[in-house]
């Protein structure tokens, strides 16, 4: 037996895309020498594997092709050209209610989805009871699916694709969807499915979420794989994509299957290594050799650096103290509205907090070409004991109206909290507690 449960070789999938209706009818009746249409591929030449065992996720921008690979995958649609070899029983969560007929009701699709995936009726009916328990749509189970809420409709679709106890769960951005209290019990059972050590391919646009449950992430592009691997290098990757930077360089490290020369070339070396001059807060702090750091530079960072209460510069804050982020940018051109950001995340890349200027309603208006300006974020320390990475950027607004990024240091340095209380979760909500004696007990 294989270790894969998905190979993905040289897939493909176009699209002929025609200016007008009759040019279809056109080229379907083949009345013309000369195609007309153009083609669109949604995927092109894609290949990678998912091992028995593993979690794996998909990222990329609107249009890289993610839910295409998930549709060839589970068999909805075929591929142009290419090959996916599937080993284990599949069960998946794609687009809200794909596979429902609306006019059964939701005990019959319960019963087609788990024909569909290749059970018997004494297989359904034995898992029916975990179905309708976790999908907790009451008596609507027996009605229609056309006349249920949007909330009542993943609810069964998502109870069905998890308690059918497959060897292999794709889930298409499905963790996202219903109430708070729905979404907290999909993800402890996709937490269960983990420790049972079963097959997941994740797509979601929550990194969180990504950077916590998958062991390995492949960023898509255009329909192409842009690289693999792990979920923090990746989102760092991703992030640059989103801003419209730095993408020739990604595809350069992922060709030579080396991610340290997008993490660590560049201009990251010229930062951290440039701590010439007298009087540099940054002087005073160790950043990180893998600083991710990239953007057009219409705007840098020359320093930053982190106070105490006291003023003085440290890497270390006390629990409950206030403390300062200060971050030095110059201008070398004009912009209109610069944003000044900061974030703090943990050491395995998840985000836990941070905001900018626009966030805190923070406008300097127009920043002129040599002029420089210091941000100052001032609040007290509230996360738990432990280490964490801090990052800042510089980033702002074009013309288009796209989010751009002049200058961004992912990754800085490390910032130490020193606790000697510490609660449930990343940050402390400061709770006071009273005990009271009820009388006559």
């Amino acid at each position: 037996m294989s270790d894969y449960a998905i190979r993905v070789k040289d897939v493909s999938k176009m699209y002929k895309l025609y200016n007008r209706n009759r040019d279809r009818v056109i080229d379907a009746f083949g009345l013309s020498k000369q195609p007309r249409y153009r083609e669109h591929y949604a995927l092109n030449s894609l290949s990678f594997d998912v091992k028995k065992g593993e979690t794996v996720g998909i990222i990329g921008t609107n249009g890289a092709g993610k839910s295409t690979i998930l549709k060839i995958i589970t068999g909805v649609l075929n591929p142009t050209s290419g090959d996916v070899d599937i080993e284990g029983r599949i069960s998946a969560l794609l687009e809200l209610g794909a596979g429902f007929n609306q006019e059964y009701t939701g005990i019959e699709n319960v019963y087609l989805n788990g024909t569909m995936m290749g059970y018997s009726k004494e297989e359904v009916d034995a898992k029916m009871d975990d179905i309708l328990e976790f999908a907790d749509i009451g008596d609507f189970v027996y009605q229609p699916v056309k006349t249920y809420s949007s909330g009542m409709f993943v609810r069964l679709a998502f109870a069905v694709a998890i308690n059918i106890d497959p060897e292999i769960l794709i889930v298409d951005e499905a963790l996202s969807v219903g109430d708070v209290f729905f979404q907290n019990k999909c993800y402890k059972k996709f937490d269960d499915f983990k420790k049972m050590g079963k097959t997941i391919l994740f797509v979601s646009h929550d990194l969180g979420s990504i950077s916590k449950y998958c062991d390995r992430v492949v960023l898509l592009n255009h329909g192409e794989k842009l690289s693999e691997g792990t979920p923090k290098d990746m989102i760092n990757i991703y992030k640059k994509l989103m801003t419209g930077t730095a993408v020739e360089d990604a595809l350069a490290a992922s060709e030579a299957n080396d991610i340290s020369e997008v993490i660590g070339s560049g201009a990251n070396r010229g930062f951290a290594n440039s701590i010439e001059g007298e009087g540099l807060w940054r002087t005073h702090f160790t950043i990180n050799p893998n600083l991710n750091e990239y953007g057009s530079k219409k705007a840098e960072i020359v320093d930053f650096a982190i106070m105490d209460k006291d003023g003085l510069l440290t890497s270390s804050i006390v629990k409950g103290e206030r403390f300062t982020i200060k971050s030095k940018v110059h201008f070398n051109e004009e912009i209109e509205s610069p944003i000044f950001t900061y974030t703090f995340k943990t050491v395995k890349g998840v985000d836990v907090t941070g905001t900018n200027t626009m966030f805190e309603k923070v406008d300097i208006g127009t920043a002129k070409a040599g002029e420089e300006y210091v941000a100052n974020f001032t609040q007290e320390m509230n996360l738990q004991g432990g280490d964490y990475l801090l990052s800042i950027s510089c980033t702002g607004f074009d013309d288009s109206g796209e989010l751009v990024a002049y200058h961004r240091l992912y990754d800085l340095i490390n910032v130490t909290v020193v606790s000697d209380k510490d609660t449930v979760g990343f940050y402390d909500m400061n709770s006071t507690v009273e005990i009271e004696k009820e009388i006559g007990s």
